[in-house]
């Protein structure tokens, strides 16, 4: 919304209340409404029990008029008027709480009953006439009287004998509403007063409750607070075996993740300026002592600087392959014939300067994985076979359990046990990797690669002497629907013997 000007006017802010405050409210809304919805049920189906109750009561008061009409006098049998039989209506009419009774003759109020009642039908001035003017024929009239202040429900019955023709006799009995309804309202008043303490109690209880259970939640939101790269040691306290127990449980394990990255990112910094640091220092301290007027030495001296120059844009090459591995997508698994993937991978590392690779056994499956990456994890091992394990090796595969595992074997002096725990982090080199050329990130890729595919890479001492890295990945059955989908990598050419000669030389 904007004003005249152009300006744009601020909204009002919307008073913003916890999460607590809402769920006590919330709370205590439900529980009254709900109570609220009760009462008035309750409320309705009662006052129209009474209701129909009093209905009945008029009814019982017609049956019992009929059968004193019927019955006649006491001493003839008959009456001998209607009058008569009127006055023995009245008199023996039982009347109950808020009733009132009253005999008409000719539209008139001639008869009341001996005992006081606790209504006085002649107290509301328009009570008579209205039920002469109601009551035009002989049957009789069951209504409502609302007026003069009153509501009552009567009953007008016209006593009419064939032998009296000279008057015309009704007899009326009516009950208070308002008094028979009035013993409900006051059971009304009770409840209100009972749903208020219930519902004060139940938006206390939720005022503890909800203060108990958001108690994890408040300290979690203090904790993200005190987190910051340089304090990442702060952990949640897991209390019960709930919903927020599990969510204290999830957000360790991200503080965990979190650290651990950072860690990482602190020791990936503090090896690349390792790295970087030698080579730097070496070409700087060469070209300080240069002599330009000397040919030779600058010659020397350009020559060491390129090297050591390509050995660091090798460095960052691979911390680029490196940080693809931790990417959201860093291999695209499709199915491979993993026999053909392994003899197609011996004979790219036949290529290999100083290889001499054989096949050992190879096991005929169909799995799912990138063909790619696997030949770049593969091919790294054989080349650290090369440098470190002289260069013999035997490339093979097998199923164990439901994993598939690449094995690539040297004839060297083997792994230590203390390198074996540690040979694929970064920047990691072997105790006889003095004067090789490498940044030590190789095997490292290896694991991220291997990782990447859900399994493991590790390595073990050999029968016979030296060692053998193992990869282990999860066998994933994908069905191929045509031959198409299966990938096979293309067949390299083997090499001459003049290449592999020349290679060696």
């Amino acid at each position: 919304m904007t004003d005249v000007g152009g300006g744009q006017k601020k909204r009002r802010a919307l008073p913003r209340f916890s999460v607590r405050t809402r769920l006590i409210a919330v709370i205590t809304i439900v529980s009254a409404l709900g109570m609220l919805a009760v009462g008035i049920v309750v409320y309705l189906e009662e006052r129209q029990r009474i209701l129909n109750q009093v209905d009945d009561l008029l009814r019982a008061n017609l049956d019992s008029a009929r059968f004193l009409v019927e019955a006649g006098s006491p001493d003839t049998g008959t009456w001998a008027a209607s009058v008569a039989a009127l006055s023995a209506v009245v008199q023996r009419a039982a009347p109950d709480d808020n009733t009132g009774v009253i005999g008409l003759t000719d539209g008139a109020a001639r008869l009341v009953p001996g005992v006081p009642l606790d209504v006085d039908l002649q107290e509301a001035p328009g009570f008579v006439p209205h039920i002469v003017d109601t009551v035009t024929t002989s049957d009789p009239v069951i209504g409502t009287y609302a007026g003069d202040g009153v509501t009552w429900r009567y009953l007008a019955v016209p006593i009419h004998l064939d032998t009296d023709t000279e008057s015309t006799s009704t007899f009326v009995i009516a009950y208070d509403i308002e008094a028979e309804l009035a013993e409900i309202n006051s059971a009304v008043r009770v409840w209100a007063i009972a749903t208020a303490v219930t519902v004060a109690v139940i938006a206390g209880a939720a005022a503890l409750v909800t203060t108990r259970l958001l108690r994890p939640l408040r300290q979690m939101r203090e904790t993200a607070e005190r987190v910051s790269a340089q304090s990442l040691s702060e952990r949640l306290p897991i209390q019960g075996h709930d919903d927020v127990s599990d969510l204290a449980q999830t957000m360790n394990a991200m503080l965990d993740r979190l650290d651990h990255a950072l860690d990482s990112q602190r020791q990936l910094l503090s090896d690349v300026g390792h790295e970087l640091k030698t080579p730097i220092t070496i070409v700087r301290g060469y070209l300080e002592v240069v002599d330009a007027e000397d040919p030779r030495d600058v010659r020397d001296t350009r020559d060491l600087a390129v090297d050591e120059l390509e050995r660091m844009g090798n460095l960052v090459q691979e911390l680029a392959a490196a940080a693809a591995l931790h990417g959201p997508a860093p291999i695209r698994a499709v199915p491979v014939d993993a026999a053909d993937l392994v003899r197609q991978i011996l004979r790219k590392v036949q290529g290999i300067e100083g290889a001499d690779a054989t096949a050992g056994d190879v096991a005929e499956i169909v799995t799912s994985l990138d063909p790619a990456r696997m030949t770049q994890a593969v091919l790294q091992l054989a080349q650290n076979a090369v440098t470190h394990g002289g260069g013999k090796m035997v490339l093979s595969s097998g199923v164990v359990g439901d994993h598939l595992e690449l094995v690539v074997r040297d004839f060297g002096h083997g792994v230590s046990d203390e390198a074996k725990v540690r040979v694929f982090d970064r920047f990691r080199r072997g105790t006889d990797a003095a004067g090789r050329t490498g940044s030590g990130l190789g095997l490292n890729i290896v694991q991220l690669i291997v990782r990447a595919h859900g399994g493991t890479v590790r390595a073990q001492d050999a029968d016979g002497g030296g060692a053998q890295f193992v990869i282990s990945i999860p066998i994933v059955q994908k069905k191929a629907t045509a031959r198409g989908e299966l990938v096979i990598p293309p067949r390299p050419p083997l090499p001459t013997p003049e290449v592999v000669t020349e290679k060696r030389s």
